[in-house]
């Protein structure tokens, strides 16, 4: 063995790095001497695999093949935990495509970055030192066959070894990947990247093999679980305008709440009380955030467990509210101050049949009028007013805010309330872009009514997704007063606000409604309160206002929320004590979760709409 020092050393510092990394760089948890264990081996039959190739290679080739495959395996490790140091998730290989948004990413990356992060490559270095000077361990042996024989069938032994032991603590462990975390803590990053390649073949293959029977058994189980619509709302604002407004990052959290004896959202606070507002509604978002956020809002459907609908199927066919609404009159636009093509936000509009983007291009954008990720809300409501005023009425249009972002910046003139104290910088920075979101969202309206728009539209505001992960736990517990953010809490703060304003209507009957729902709810409700009949359409949302709706709403991960309890990471919780009790009581929900996503993940990746589509032009 001493002949092959210089691969084993490679393996070895690789595998020691990887184990520290997954100890204190990412939050995977660990319940029993075994998960650790497997934890612990995950990623050794990979490293030994794919170190083990330069046995087969000269002496020139093999140390150069050492160093820069060690590079890159590093890199992709660095780059998980950057990604994870935003969105509390692993990268999948559809992420990785999404290349035409790294240029905007900028100050958010510089802000996950720190002076420790050299620790990443320092084995690199090392071994690059190493091949250079030409020490003992890096001088060149040539393999025998029978070494080579003896070192593949080892590292297959211990693949199968760790497959066979993850097997046993999590079985049908290769049909849950929703669930990166499983994945990553029983097979091991790199073997998770591998198999993620696997699915992503697969996906690709769908397509090409789906056929409109696949739709017939789809078809049955929404027609069964359809709701009527309530009576004396549906059709309470035919023929309005609608405007929708997406939330950057914002949590319920910080309704009606405050920091330093401040309140965070004075108008959205005062907004509530002369809407219906909905206090158990939560993001239902995977890794395409706000786009996700979008997908689900006007297209009833549930988020792909791997990268963003946005890009990864942005030339499906869909049948998404602008399209239905387009058969009733309706002109469609969104407006959003960013680069057109962020997120494929170009090509998904143009599937979903929006009329006009309004983007980057058609606004005053200056460097006194922006911060972090572009144009301020202010000036973005103010200027987009202006462009409302010109559509053709009635109209349907969403608004989509920016300066609540990740890494909330803002200049001091801009900034109502004070940061907060927290050893979370995030969270310190995120009280102040809230509550100027909330002030731009008061000049909104107030434009609205300014310019004669307000009266005969209906307004809907939603948060899209989470502002703060679990990265910031412990300053989060801080501020809401509690010992920790336990798994239960977690699910608790995924809980986003809508509100539903229809002048003249909810301000003589506003409403609290805690009925357990979730954005795939807002377009058969927004439809039904436009008075357009949504039986026989292929969503898995329910209309807010039904008598029968059920208290369910389903989280990408596989977590769900039921009117008693929560689901998350296997186990089941009470929600009025927040404790972890007996799984039967989540059991009657399970299949229904699991069906949904799964039926929802067959039209996006078969594309099966577009056989929906022809079965209605064919009744036509």
């Amino acid at each position: 063995m001493k002949k092959y020092r210089f691969i084993l050393f490679a393996v070895l510092l690789l595998w020691m790095k990887t184990y520290l990394v997954y100890k204190n760089s990412f939050d995977i948890k660990i319940e029993s001497w075994k998960q650790e264990f497997i934890l612990f081996i995950s990623p050794l039959s990979f490293l030994l695999f794919i170190f083990g190739l330069a046995l087969f290679m000269s002496e020139k080739r093999r140390n150069r093949y050492i160093v820069i495959t060690s590079f890159i395996i590093s890199f992709v490790l660095y780059a998980n935990v950057m990604f994870y140091r935003f969105f509390s998730d692993f990268i999948t290989i559809p992420v990785l495509f999404q290349t035409n948004n790294m240029g905007d990413l900028g100050n958010s990356v510089f802000e996950l970055m720190n002076v420790s992060d050299i620790f990443f490559f320092l084995d690199v270095g090392l071994l690059a030192w190493m091949a250079y000077k030409k020490v003992s361990i890096a001088q060149y042996v040539p393999a025998t066959k029978r070494f080579r024989r003896t070192y593949f069938l080892a590292t297959l032994a211990i693949a199968l070894f760790n497959l066979g032991l993850a097997e046993t603590e999590r079985p049908e462990l290769l049909t849950r990947t929703f669930d990166r975390e499983m994945l990553i803590k029983n097979l091991g990053i790199y073997n998770y990247h591998v198999y993620d390649i696997i699915l992503q073949s697969r996906s690709k293959a769908q397509r090409a093999l789906a056929d409109s029977s696949e739709l017939a058994d789809i078809q049955n189980y929404i027609n069964a679980n359809e709701k009527a619509p309530n009576k004396q709302l549906f059709g309470i604002a035919k023929g309005r305008n609608v405007i929708i407004v997406s939330m950057e990052s914002l949590q319920s959290f910080v309704i009606n709440n405050t920091v330093n004896g401040q309140e965070i959202t004075p108008f959205l606070n005062d907004f509530i009380k002369q809407s219906y507002y909905f206090d158990n509604f939560y993001h239902q978002t995977g890794q395409g955030k706000t786009s996700d956020a979008e997908f689900i809002i006007e297209n009833s459907l549930y988020p792909l467990g791997r990268g963003a609908v946005f890009f990864t199927h942005a030339t499906n066919e869909y049948n998404a509210t602008p399209e239905i609404l387009k058969n009733y009159g309706y002109y469609s636009a969104v407006f959003h101050a960013n680069n057109k093509s962020f997120w494929n936000r170009d090509v998904m509009y143009q599937s979903m049949k929006y009329d006009r983007f309004f983007s980057m291009t058609d606004y005053n954008i200056t460097e006194e009028n922006s911060v972090g990720w572009g144009l301020k809300d202010i000036p973005f409501f103010e200027q987009s007013v202006q462009h409302l005023k010109t559509l053709p009425q009635p109209f349907y249009t969403k608004f989509i805010t920016l300066t609540n972002h990740f890494p909330f910046e803002l200049g001091e003139e801009d900034k109502m309330v004070p940061e907060y104290t927290s050893n979370s910088r995030t969270l310190n920075r995120y009280f102040p872009t809230v509550r100027y979101m909330d002030e731009a969202l008061k000049v909104f309206i107030e434009q609205l009514k300014k310019e004669g728009l307000y009266e005969n539209s209906i307004i809907i505001l939603y948060g899209d997704h989470y502002g703060i992960s679990e990265n910031h736990n412990k300053a989060m517990a801080q501020y809401l007063g509690k010992d920790e953010i336990t798994p239960f809490d977690h699910v608790q703060l995924q809980r986003v606000p809508l509100i539903i304003h229809i002048p003249g209507v909810t301000d003589k009957h506003p409403k609290v409604i805690s009925k357990v729902s979730g954005q795939i709810d807002v377009k058969p409700t927004l439809l039904h309160l436009l008075g357009i009949d949504t039986r026989n359409q292929i969503h898995f949302g329910e209309d807010l206002f039904s008598k029968d709706k059920l208290d369910f709403a389903v989280l990408r991960d596989g977590s769900f929320v039921t009117k008693d309890y929560v689901y998350t990471k296997n186990a089941c919780y009470d929600k009025k004590t927040g404790t972890e009790v007996d799984g039967s009581y989540c059991e009657p929900y399970m299949e229904k979760a699991r069906q949904e996503l799964d039926y929802s993940d067959k039209i996006v990746y078969g594309d099966l709409l577009r056989f929906y589509n022809k079965q209605q032009e064919n009744k036509r």
